[in-house]
């Protein structure tokens, strides 16, 4: 029962640990709370639905998951890919409701394909994508999430569905009509974040603390214009019950995506429960984190979340705070849950160019210089698969970038 049900196993260990996992759970709710708004916009989702995500994903994958730490939630690759293949079909500025619709029902699906994968215990096939191809995407995908955060940033209105050339293009031709009130507002931020980063004491909370300055930053240069937008009413409530919006036509239309969506989230999990474990030496069991991850999907797709995988930020903070059991993931997405009914209000405050400076950065974390240098130096094969890879990820389809990485 214990590999069917972990929680079985560890739930009485929790009677002894709860001191730890409360103060790991709690520092992992004050992470979260830029990260789900900054990941929903990446996402093309409204700030909401990264709440929705970040307070139920994690509990299930707590409850089914094999490993100890790994915190499941939105993440910057599973919505910068959900945003890609969505965006191919309507887009957010268009049709929201539609966009939101489509995002669940693609999440349901790669969930359903998690799960088909763990009981195939198909665990082992993760290994068969190389890393130059995983480093590849995300050096693509942190450039694009960049590029598209360029708008708030320079406050400049870009054409809708502009691919990566056709936002660089735009921009450097209209940068004289910059806002130079949003430009300072998206630079002061990245600033702030940047100082933050450095102070060993505080640096988990950069993305907070600088959110909260530059919304004064804002709220300071308001007074000379009004042209400073903001992200607008964010309701407060927990996530509502939703059946996904099941259609043949779309359905058929997603699968390409929803498989490409699963296998780049489980390879995503089982990266980082496997790095984590180097330093606790727990065993796990790959094929058990699938089933896990396919359940928190699934269902969760019932309750307005789109697509989770397991954070690496958030799950290397949970264990370097002392957690011991999963029940930190628990206890911080509790946490959240209070936080979003008590104070969301306040988050409609917040500025687009705030956020547009800290997307930045998320961005530009993602480009890994340090296994880029490795692979230019390894072999010419190496190399070549994460040119294609990277190439295929700026101008193609996400999912053809993947493909032909692999």
């Amino acid at each position: 029962m214990n590999k069917i049900f972990p929680f079985l196993y560890w739930l009485p260990l929790a009677k002894q640990t709860w001191k730890d996992d409360l103060i790991a759970g709690f520092t992992g709710t004050i992470i979260i709370i830029p990260q789900a708004v900054a990941f929903a916009m990446i996402a093309g989702m409204p700030p909401i639905y990264g709440f929705y995500t970040a307070m139920l994903t994690p509990v299930i994958a707590a409850i089914f998951g094999s490993s100890y730490h790994l915190v499941s939630g939105p993440t910057t690759t599973s919505s910068i890919v959900l945003y890609g293949i969505i965006s191919k079909f309507v887009l957010p500025e268009t049709d929201i409701e539609a966009f939101v619709s489509l995002a669940i029902l693609l999440s349901f699906m790669a969930g359903v394909i998690k799960l088909f994968m763990g009981f195939a215990r198909m665990g082992k096939l993760v290994n068969f994508v190389s890393n130059s191809v995983i480093i590849g995407f995300s050096a693509g995908a942190g450039i694009l999430i960049a590029s598209k955060q360029l708008k708030h940033i320079f406050g400049i209105e870009v054409p809708q569905g502009s691919s990566f050339y056709q936002i660089i293009h735009y921009i450097g031709s209209h940068i004289t009509e910059t806002n130079w009130y949003a430009f300072a507002v998206a630079i002061g931020t990245l600033s702030i974040a940047l100082i933050i980063k450095k102070i060993k004491k505080i640096s988990r909370l950069y993305m907070l603390i600088s959110m909260v300055l530059g919304s004064l930053i804002a709220l300071w240069l308001s007074k000379f214009t009004g042209s400073i937008q903001t992200l607008g009413e964010i309701p407060s409530n927990l996530p509502p019950f939703r059946i996904p919006a099941f259609d043949y036509a779309n359905m058929k239309m997603l699968t390409s995506g929803a498989i490409i969506l699963a296998t780049l989230g489980l390879v995503e999990a089982a990266a980082i429960s496997r790095s984590i474990a180097l330093h606790t030496h727990q065993k796990l069991n790959t094929n058990q984190e699938f089933i896990s991850q396919g359940i928190s999907n699934t269902v969760s797709s019932f309750f307005s979340c789109y697509i989770s995988s397991g954070s690496f930020a958030r799950s290397s903070i949970n264990y370097q705070s002392g957690a011991k059991t999963p029940m930190s993931a628990i206890i911080s997405a509790i946490g959240l849950m209070i936080v979003v009914l008590l104070f969301a209000k306040y988050a409609a405050f917040l500025p687009k160019p705030a956020m547009g400076g800290i997307i930045l950065l998320v961005g530009y974390n993602l480009i890994d210089f340090q296994h880029i240098k490795q692979i230019i130096k390894s072999s010419k094969r190496e190399l070549i698969v994460f040119l294609i890879t990277l190439g295929g990820t700026l101008f193609f389809d996400l999912e053809f970038a993947l493909l032909a990485g692999v």
